[in-house]
């Protein structure tokens, strides 16, 4: 298994490789709170993380917001009461690249980091 958290987001480009089936698999089958999704004719990757309160989801969405300006990859995020749903895809190629990955496994641990 990768350790995607552990990695940095490159510069993607509009004839940046696709994620291939093979790597979307492998990396839902060991990040099993996300799931792939079909929205705009683009795959993307899915979450929904639970909070107590509005306070703590806003902090979390927060924190993304961080990491995202630094890695310069950033997500589609819906914050709610007790909940915030994140999806990632890589707009410029319509789909799934490894910055997708890096940037789920990333939420992640910012989200076990708070519990």
């Amino acid at each position: 298994m990768q350790n995607y958290g552990s990695k940095v987001c490159v510069a993607c480009h509009p004839d940046a490789p696709k994620a291939t089936k093979e790597q979307i698999s492998e990396f839902l089958n060991n990040y099993l709170e996300w799931e792939l999704i079909e929205d705009n004719q683009a795959p993307q990757l899915k979450r929904v993380y639970k909070f107590n309160d509005y306070i703590g989801a806003v902090d979390f969405t927060k924190k993304i917001a961080d990491i995202s300006e630094k890695e310069n990859h950033h997500p589609s995020i819906l914050l709610e009461w007790g909940k915030v749903t994140v999806r990632w895809w890589t707009h410029k190629i319509k789909g799934l690249h490894e910055n997708d990955f890096i940037m789920s496994a990333k939420t992640d641990e910012i989200y076990n980091s708070n519990q």
